[in-house]
């Protein structure tokens, strides 16, 4: 059996339709560029995201710095980022001109430790970036107190939790603003980049608007610093006909997470992931953790021989890479992100992945544990 690690095909076949019919529309019209498709998302899925204000914008990073941008952080500045994530996170700050200031994640949700983040703070100091990692929510209420504590910003990098949930309330509008990212692997994904900044503020909201295209509200008339952020007509269109499907998707990836969780409960050799008692994981991942890099590397050999895709998010920690080198951080520093990026293993997670497939999965991971 042949089981991918996402399955984007099966998707596309099953929304071709409609997605064709407006791909056309948008042809017919030439109107390749923000527009109709675009507006109507960005209503849509503020929506069910419950926030005020919600821009496309062209990608996931863009709108990263989109956030701090608008807040106005600047060379100088420190921002606090967890290590344990994609480095796009950390462009946010840096094409501010700003110093990331990295901090290890929690053993048990994989999120930025908020007893991590205190010690980290420093005159320089002017926002914490919560990043819902994996698909389940940051904790919140700790890194808000802190935040409101020593007078900085608290934003959210939801890339990867679209309609997650922290104590019942959505991600995005949990903190002065937030980004989204729609790369086509994400759970709700365009079909090209794209993303999206949110926030409840109206006067963050405006800045949103005219940094995306090229800080202009009028043609040629342009009142602050802006940059082309503009989401394409065509990424609007398809983004709103996958909304219309975010929450049967998200279900269907909660169930599979279930049964993952089912089929692999008891098996000593790994730890599963854990949903924390304040969060509704949308599982964008399910990541596995081994005992070791070696058995880590082994097992994604094995499931691999057998036909299983699996990924690994993120090998290389964020305060180890190379471009970071001058920032002094040195391996030893972050043990949890380490053991994550040494001994973390993805396993297969799309909407429609079938038990039949989870159960191979999981039937092939047993069959390692027994040989080794």
């Amino acid at each position: 059996m042949k089981v991918p690690f996402v399955d984007l095909k099966s998707q596309y076949i099953s929304i071709k339709e409609e997605v064709n019919i407006a791909i056309n529309d948008i042809l017919e019209n030439t109107s390749y560029v923000l527009g109709k498709y675009v507006s109507n998302f960005e209503t849509e899925f503020a929506k069910i995201q419950d926030v005020k204000h919600c821009y496309g914008v062209s990608s996931g990073t863009d709108g990263n710095h989109s956030v701090l941008w608008a807040l106005g952080i600047k060379q100088g500045d420190e921002v606090i980022i967890p290590a344990n994530t994609f480095i796009a996170t950390a462009w946010g700050a840096t094409l501010c001109g700003a110093k990331p200031v990295f901090v290890d994640c929690h053993p048990e949700s994989y999120n930025i430790n908020p007893d991590k983040v205190e010690s980290a703070i420093t005159p320089k100091t002017k926002a914490i970036v919560a990043v819902h990692l994996y698909g389940q929510p940051a904790d919140m209420d700790r890194l808000r107190e802190i935040a409101g504590r020593h007078k900085i910003y608290l934003v959210e990098d939801c890339a990867q939790a679209h309609i997650s949930e922290y104590k019942g309330k959505k991600v995005g509008g949990l903190a002065a603003a937030s980004s989204f990212s729609f790369y086509p692997g994400k759970n709700l994904g365009a079909y090209g980049e794209a993303g999206a900044v949110c926030t409840n503020d109206d006067e963050l909201a405006a800045r949103f608007k005219m940094m995306r295209d090229h800080g202009s509200h009028e043609k040629y008339k342009h009142m602050i610093f802006g940059h082309n952020y503009r989401m394409e007509s065509i990424q609007g269109a398809v983004l709103g006909i996958k909304l219309k499907y975010i929450q049967k998707w998200t279900e269907q990836r909660r169930n599979a997470a279930r049964l993952y969780n089912e089929y692999l409960g008891g098996l000593e050799s790994v730890v599963l992931p854990k949903e924390m008692e304040y969060a509704k994981h949308v599982y964008h991942l399910f990541i596995l953790r081994l005992r070791s890099n070696e058995a880590r590397n082994k097992l994604q050999a094995y499931l691999t021989e057998k036909g299983i895709g699996t990924g690994l998010h993120y090998p290389i920690p964020l305060h180890v890479q190379p471009c970071f080198e001058g920032l002094g951080y040195r391996k030893g520093g972050m043990p949890v992100t380490e053991e994550l990026a040494e001994c973390g293993i993805s396993l297969p997670m799309f909407p429609n992945i079938t038990e039949e497939q989870i159960a191979y999965v999981c039937e092939s991971i047993k069959e390692f544990s027994m040989k080794n």
